[in-house]
């Protein structure tokens, strides 16, 4: 009698593993996971990291080696857009930076727009694109310009589903290369200032009111955006796809779970999105917590730090180290915490070391093929 009902006891627990195991979707609860370590403050300089989202512009390598001095090693993001450099100098800076410090920097591409339009911009993008990657990139980035400021001669915005951009993607997937898409915006974009949710965003589209679609009700809607990069990712499902920013579905662990279950091949970097994960801790901490489980293969820790000026690094690199420690603690401490962008405090989410070792190390290098040099 005994023993009938130990093995009854016994069922009843594998059962209830296996329907734990089972759960989908951010709403999941008790998500479990098999490494019960975990890291403290004090381990930040000891782990080994990634920041796969960062803009060194100029050739100084103060940045490089403060980050090193965190244990970062870096990808430098070179980005077609009027606010930096031509994208030729943008990786001239990355080659000479990348030569002198071969194990600690990895770069990716970026092409232009020129002759967009003209049957002369698809072999000269693809010729640009083998270039660069004969001279090291492991990506190549698309910014939001695509979708958000690109227009046809009938002045109708052109999207990243654009069947123009096809054979560039499908030489990309074909050189195994990754593409970096910063497409569409924070949700907070389509927002009244007053409306948005963090402090950043409103600071930022204030001071660049050309990307605060709010004003520009002739643009695609925040959804028409979404839908042409999901739409972009159906057509094209082999290619290796890392959504900068969360994907654009910062706000909503929810809709960004949808993605990564339907597109295999996408993963996202967290670069100066972090803070939405924090806002939606503030309200339900346990689906963030069981978000970061789940998905602990397919999240990347980034900064979006740029570098524009010589002179400045030292300041910079003092600012971003206070940020990855502030990161760091939100990631591996149970704190409570508080950040300047949105009012009220969080808890630290605690993540297992696996799950760590995965956003800062393992998945930068799985989703990135190349970075890792030494």
């Amino acid at each position: 009698m005994k023993l009938k009902i130990l093995l009854l006891g016994t069922s009843c627990i594998l059962l209830q593993n296996c329907s734990q195991s089972q759960s989908s979707g951010a709403n999941a609860t008790n998500v479990k996971t098999t490494d019960t370590a975990y890291y403290s403050a004090g381990d930040y300089n000891k782990v080994e990291k990634y920041d796969t989202h960062v803009h060194l512009n100029v050739y100084d390598t103060t940045f490089i080696k403060k980050s090193n001095e965190d244990n970062f090693k870096l990808l430098t993001i070179n980005v077609n857009t009027s606010y930096y450099p031509p994208v030729q100098d943008q990786r001239k800076v990355a080659v000479a930076l990348v030569k002198a410090y071969p194990n600690n920097l990895a770069f990716t591409t970026a092409f232009t727009l020129d002759d967009w339009g003209t049957s002369k911009w698809e072999p000269q993008t693809i010729a640009y694109l083998k270039e660069s990657f004969e001279q090291g990139a492991i990506g190549v980035k698309i910014w939001k310009n695509i979708g958000m400021g690109l227009k046809d001669k009938n002045g109708k915005y052109v999207m990243i589903d654009d069947p123009r951009f096809d054979p560039i993607l499908d030489y990309i997937e074909k050189q195994g290369k990754t593409v970096l898409g910063h497409l569409a915006e924070p949700r907070n974009a389509w927002l009244p200032v007053d409306s948005m949710t963090v402090s950043n965003d409103k600071g930022y589209f204030t001071k660049h009111p050309e990307y605060h679609m709010y004003q520009h009700h002739e643009a695609p809607s925040y959804e028409a955006e979404i839908a042409a990069r999901d739409n972009m990712l159906k057509k094209h499902p082999k290619l290796r796809f890392v959504g900068a920013h969360l994907g654009s579905l910062e706000w909503s662990v929810d809709e960004l779970a949808k993605r990564l279950d339907e597109f295999p091949n996408m993963a996202v970097d967290m670069a100066a999105r972090i803070v939405h994960l924090q806002v939606q801790s503030q309200k339900n901490w346990q689906k963030v917590h069981n978000f970061m489980i789940k998905y602990q293969d397919r999240l990347i820790y980034a900064t979006d730090q740029s570098v524009l000026k010589e002179g400045l690094e030292p300041k910079i690199s003092e600012s971003i180290h206070h940020t990855r420690e502030s990161d760091w603690k939100f990631f591996t401490s149970h704190d409570e915490m508080s950040v300047s962008s949105f009012p009220g405090t969080f808890k630290g989410l605690k993540l297992p070391k696996q799950v760590i070792d995965k956003i800062y190390h393992t998945n930068a290098e799985k989703w990135f093929p190349g970075i890792h040099k030494g």
